[in-house]
């Protein structure tokens, strides 16, 4: 019985995953076109498995030397002679499970020191191994393809750049000088965002010696229509009942189609018996978000690294701050590459609400572990009846709250910081039973709504800057808007008012059928 599957290569005998074929045809098209290639995605992106199935296509036409660089060391790094032999190496052991005359043989030749070698000091002289690289060419009898995966392994060493180098001649020489059909290198940094770690000199920076290469663009993440031929082919095997469309779209609105997480879901849902309906996807979502593994891990590792892309990712999700998606921008450039945003109307969007979410609680959890803000945590038994969220009285004392406390602020600081506290208070409250998130369309500085997932229910606050009795009934609107859209009669407004003569306090207001709360503190 196949599974969903969140490590490693997926096989389609073994595991249920999405039809990649079409991408798997456009890669083709460019080794045909003799493209040297990379592939750049963010971690668990389904690089590896799009390349195990890559070299399955290409071998009928190709003979494909799949290696990877995650298995070398600090020491195959150390000069071009050693990475240069640690590259015949790996040439060598996959020679066996290919047919190609006499190539095996050669390999292992050059290897015993056919060739100007050192088996001692396991090195080969650069001019030797580009000889060798040329011979083996010649004697093929098909073209010959070379993918090499996780070359982030090589991002720190001079040497690689070096081998780039030589590839990069190769390359430019091709008509004169037997080379490679194709070459194909995958990994989370591109190969310029290599070269900037090893020469971190601006006048380094973009001198890549792999500019010759075709960065592929296609989308690696999952549409909601291959989300539900996935389902669909579970479906097949277990027959739940479940409605395919409507339980893909709904997968789709959490990971906006990010491999890992649209699997990991699945997987949870499968193995945990959770149910497949918006319950059970929920209750999986909230399993995700609270659980330590090497995706978040990595997160956390790429916001250390980088604390220009942790200070942007803040700004967006707590300010309001409007990027322009410009890849000139450095910082922009890392997010993408990370796959931790995307472009959207031409401005920048985190790529989607589970990161979104854990990049939330990450933030706020440093506030609450400092004890700086919220009191949530303290009065979360009153807010709590029949697994109903009281959301009135949630609101009602948060105003009360942050009046006693932050009213002798500045308005500029309460303008920016208004909305966080909410989430500071509200965030206690929900753990461990509740989801929320941020509409990122609504995210500026005027206007956020949250909707938070509670038991099963549902809840719309919009949270705002008060700029105007217009303005205030434009709001309204939008909200019950909103709620028709959420299937729901009651909706919630929270409003920052920071004009003296306004009177802080509650009040409920009818819009037809619906019904909007609003707090203005």
């Amino acid at each position: 019985m196949r599974r969903f599957n969140i490590t490693g290569t997926c096989y389609t005998e073994d595991h249920y995953m999405v039809d990649i074929s079409e991408r798997i045809a456009k890669i083709e098209k460019l080794v045909e076109e003799g493209q040297y290639i990379t592939i750049n995605r963010g971690r668990q992106y389904g690089k590896t498995t799009t390349l195990y199935h890559l070299a399955n296509k290409l071998s009928d036409n190709y003979v494909v030397f799949s290696i990877s660089f995650e298995a070398l060391t600090k020491d195959n790094f150390k000069n071009e002679k050693k990475l240069a032999y640690s590259f015949l190496e790996q040439l060598q052991s996959k020679t066996e499970f290919v047919d190609i005359k006499n190539l095996n043989d050669f390999v292992k030749n050059a290897l015993n020191e056919k060739l100007s070698l050192n088996a001692a000091k396991k090195e080969i002289a650069v001019e030797d191994f580009d000889k060798f690289l040329s011979i083996m060419c010649a004697k093929s009898s098909k073209p010959i393809v070379v993918v090499i995966d996780e070359v982030d392994n090589a991002s720190n060493y001079d040497s690689f750049i070096n081998l780039l180098r030589l590839l990069r001649n190769k390359y430019l020489n091709r008509k004169t000088t037997p080379t490679f059909q194709s070459v194909i290198l995958a990994g989370v940094y591109d190969i310029k965002n290599l070269k900037l770690k090893v020469r971190p000199e601006s006048e380094h920076k973009y001198n890549s010696p792999w500019n010759i290469a075709e960065r592929f663009e296609e989308k690696m993440s999952f549409s909601k229509t291959e989300i539900a031929q996935m389902l669909s082919d579970y479906e097949n095997d277990h027959k739940t009942g479940m409605n395919v469309s409507e339980i893909s779209s709904l997968i789709h609105d959490y990971t906006s189609g990010y491999p890992f997480l649209t699997s990991k879901i699945c997987k949870l849902v499968d193995e945990k018996n959770l149910g497949w309906n918006k319950e059970g996807i929920e209750q999986a979502v909230k399993m995700i978000l609270v659980e330590k593994n090497t995706f978040f891990d990595d997160l956390n590792k790429k916001l250390e690294d980088f604390p220009s892309l942790e200070l942007m990712l803040k700004e967006i999700l707590f300010y309001g701050k409007s990027c322009p998606f410009n890849l000139d921008d450095e910082v922009i450039e890392i997010a993408q590459m990370f796959n931790y945003i995307c472009e959207e109307n031409g401005r920048v969007k985190i790529s989607n609400r589970i990161i979104e979410t854990r990049l939330y609680n990450k933030f706020m959890s440093i506030d609450l572990r400092e004890r700086m803000y919220g009191a949530g945590d303290t009065e979360k038994s009153q807010f709590i009846e029949n697994d109903i969220l009281k959301m009135d009285k949630i609101l009602e004392r948060f105003a009360v709250h942050f009046n006693d406390i932050y009213g002798g602020k500045t308005q500029e600081f309460r303008e920016e910081e208004g909305r966080r506290f909410f989430m500071l208070y509200i965030r206690p409250i929900i753990n461990g039973t509740g989801n929320y998130y941020i509409e990122a369309e609504t995210r500026d500085r005027s206007r956020t709504d949250m909707i938070i997932d509670y038991l099963g229910k549902q809840y719309v606050i919009e949270m705002k800057i008060w700029r105007g009795e217009s303005y205030n009934e434009r709001g309204e609107k939008q909200l019950s808007e909103y709620l028709d859209y959420y299937h729901i009669n009651k909706g919630y407004m929270l409003s920052f008012c920071f004009n003296k003569n306004k009177v802080s306090g509650s009040k409920t207001i009818k819009l037809g059928e619906k019904e909007i709360f609003e707090v203005v503190v």
